[in-house]
C-alpha cells in the first residue's frame, strides 16, 4: 500500500518584544488552512522560513501559547534571519 502523502502544515508566530515574552502561536493549520496562511503571509510580504521539524513542534502547541524555552534557539535563528531579510539596504 502507498503511503499517503504528508499535509503541508504551517505555524505563524508573533514576536513584540515590548509586550511579549516568548514568541506566540497566533495561527497554525494543515492542508488547505496552511496554504492560506502562506497566501496571507505572501500577500502582506511576510517572509516565510521552511523548517518541518520545528513546525511539527510548534503545531502541537495552543493558538495564543507561547513557545517553549525548548524551541527558543531554534525560533532566534529564524528571527534573525528575518531582521537580517527586512533590514534597508
Amino acid at each position: 500500500m502507498a503511503e499517503k502523502p504528508q499535509q503541508k502544515r504551517a505555524v505563524a508566530l508573533r514576536y513584540d518584544p515590548a509586550r511579549d515574552k516568548a514568541p506566540t502561536v497566533i495561527a497554525k493549520g494543515k492542508g488547505r488552512t496552511a496554504e492560506q496562511i502562506l497566501k496571507l503571509a505572501q500577500k502582506n510580504a511576510v517572509p516565510v522560513r521552511s523548517d518541518p521539524t520545528l513546525v511539527q513542534v510548534l503545531s502541537r502547541l495552543n493558538l495564543d501559547q507561547e513557545i517553549p524555552p525548548e524551541v527558543y534557539r531554534a525560533v532566534a535563528a529564524i528571527l534573525a534571519f528575518l531582521n537580517r531579510v527586512n533590514r534597508p539596504t
